[in-house]
């Protein structure tokens, strides 16, 4: 990862927006805010992904139906509460899971009605990317961008919407030239959050080391 996810002042209720490509973007969130962050944190999920995976809701997951407007504005609304309450709140405002590199990014107005009713929070970029390279699994790297700070309340939500929409895509967009640009997978400014085992590649150059050595030993 890449960033602070503790900029935002603590008396100031919080909102984190992230693009949404990949059933683990969940769970990498959760492993991430146990060792970089001190708030509480939530996120809202859809309510049939919910049943299919109750635990969610053991890592601050809350549903929202989206097929119903008012329990779809009923959960914004608890958002809201948790954000005044201290918590940070995860929303992924694509509302669905998209190919990592579809564009452009289309928010749904979730993130602008949210906003209208918690006008002064702090909504806080953050980007996912996988990439997949020299070893077994892929690689998944964070990148927290800065705080957006505006007047929710004069901006409107189509207008909070479209604005958060462009600085998400934008830093998601330069996350993936970073990613790109790193030929090695060690990238500038990036530090390792989850060590990982060794790939299959790794596994066979070590055993072919190991094999070399013996040969060397018994003069083969």
């Amino acid at each position: 990862m890449r960033g602070e996810l503790e900029q935002a002042p603590a008396d100031r209720p919080l909102l984190i927006m992230m693009n949404h490509s990949s059933w683990w973007d969940g769970l990498l969130v959760y492993h991430m805010i146990r060792s970089e962050s001190q708030r509480h944190h939530y996120m809202m999920m859809d309510e049939r992904q919910m049943k299919r995976y109750a635990f969610f809701r053991r890592i601050g997951a809350f549903s929202v139906n989206k097929e119903n407007v008012r329990e779809t504005a009923a959960s914004l609304h608890y958002a809201a509460d948790l954000m005044r309450s201290g918590g940070a709140v995860w929303l992924f405002p694509q509302g669905d899971i998209f190919h990592l590199e579809s564009r452009p990014l289309q928010f749904q107005t979730g993130i602008g009605y949210l906003l209208e009713r918690c006008r002064d929070a702090v909504v806080l970029p953050v980007s996912l990317y996988y990439t997949m390279g020299l070893h077994q699994k892929a690689s998944a790297s964070f990148s927290i961008g800065r705080m957006i700070e505006a007047d929710w309340s004069a901006l409107g939500r189509k207008e909070a919407t479209l604005l958060l929409e462009r600085r998400l895509e934008q830093q998601l967009g330069e996350h993936r030239l970073a990613v790109i640009a790193s030929a090695d997978g060690e990238r500038d400014g990036f530090r390792h959050l989850l060590a990982t085992g060794r790939s299959v590649n790794e596994t066979f150059d070590r055993m072919k080391g190991r094999t070399a050595k013996w040969k060397s030993f018994f003069g083969r």
